[in-house]
């Protein structure tokens, strides 16, 4: 039996994780997050494996929850890319300094992996050439990818100072099921609810900004391929390997649920990289071809969910 815990767990990728996870009985996966009330998700499968805490996941947190953990997957954050700069210093305190305290406390419990969920789409910046391979400078232009590069280089010194064995998985730009339809996060995923709902859609600048957009179940699959698996790399890129622009995916949204939108184009944002996709070329080096869904399949699976739970 393995241990498994999941901080950050009652978000969009932790809620797909857990699912996932809890799929093989022998383990037991529990949850964490600072509000029980946000695992509705998961309480309706009636897992018996796994447990659902309530903490506070910040610097108060005295994490002896970790306890007899083998692995833990880090998917705490504050903020998002897009407000990251608005509170600089407030939000690098609550995320760093809350992720150095979490590697401490695992090196004294002697939990045996870190899993950190980086991002692919905000730590390299804006003048690398894409697709953007895992050993490209990383000169964020976004306090978040600022953040992520730092809890990345603490993972690395403590797994120097201490030995504390982790995977960092820098990932692209994941939508799907159980992403939240309100636009904060997810262009694909919001897209696709405004899309089937009639209601207009706002895209900053004039569409030509690029992506790599990963259906979350293809991501899911890759990310346990990592963790679980042994080589020399402990940090890889996870994207589906090419770029989309925001005008194709509006153009395969109306494609693959056969809607005309109503897109309303406004001012461009400073944090927006222009182009932003990943070589996934590592990743299938050890752990074979991904063969992500088409983005047309993807929205559709999305649409699909969407009309179940929300419409």
């Amino acid at each position: 039996m393995i241990n498994i815990l999941i901080l950050g767990a009652a978000g969009f990728i932790g809620t797909n994780l857990a699912i996932k996870l809890a799929d093989n009985k022998s383990d037991k996966v529990t949850l964490v997050d600072k509000d029980a009330n946000h695992f509705s998700n998961i309480l309706k499968y009636e897992f018996s494996n796994v447990e659902i805490r309530e903490s506070s996941l910040d610097e108060n947190e005295d994490f002896s929850v970790l306890k007899g953990q083998d692995i833990v997957y880090h998917l705490v954050s504050t903020n998002v890319p897009t407000t990251s700069n608005l509170h600089i210093s407030q939000d690098i305190k609550a995320n760093v300094l809350f992720s150095s305290n979490l590697f401490e406390a695992c090196v004294r419990y002697g939990v045996k992996k870190v899993v950190f969920i980086s991002s692919g789409g905000t730590v390299y910046g804006k003048e690398a050439k894409c697709p953007l391979s895992e050993s490209t400078p990383t000169n964020p232009i976004s306090s978040y990818g600022v953040q992520k590069i730092t809890i990345e280089k603490l993972l690395y010194l403590y797994n120097y100072m201490y030995g504390l064995d982790y995977r960092i998985i820098r990932l692209a730009n994941p939508y799907g099921p159980y992403q939240r339809p309100n636009g904060v996060l997810g262009a694909v995923t919001t897209f696709t609810y405004k899309a089937l709902k009639g209601e207009q859609i706002q895209v900053y600048g004039d569409g030509s900004v690029i992506r790599d957009f990963i259906y979350i179940e293809d991501a899911i699959r890759a990310i346990l391929n990592i963790v679980n698996g042994e080589n020399k790399h402990r940090t890889f890129n996870l994207g589906c390997g090419y770029g989309t622009s925001i005008k194709d995916v509006l153009n395969s949204i109306e494609g693959a649920l056969n809607l005309k939108l109503n897109v309303v184009y406004t001012a461009p944002r400073a944090v927006d990289v222009p182009v932003n996709y990943l070589d996934i070329s590592r990743y299938e080096k050890y752990y074979g071809k991904l063969n992500p869904f088409s983005l047309e399949e993807g929205i559709k699976k999305t649409a699909e969910f969407l009309r179940k739970e929300y419409l």
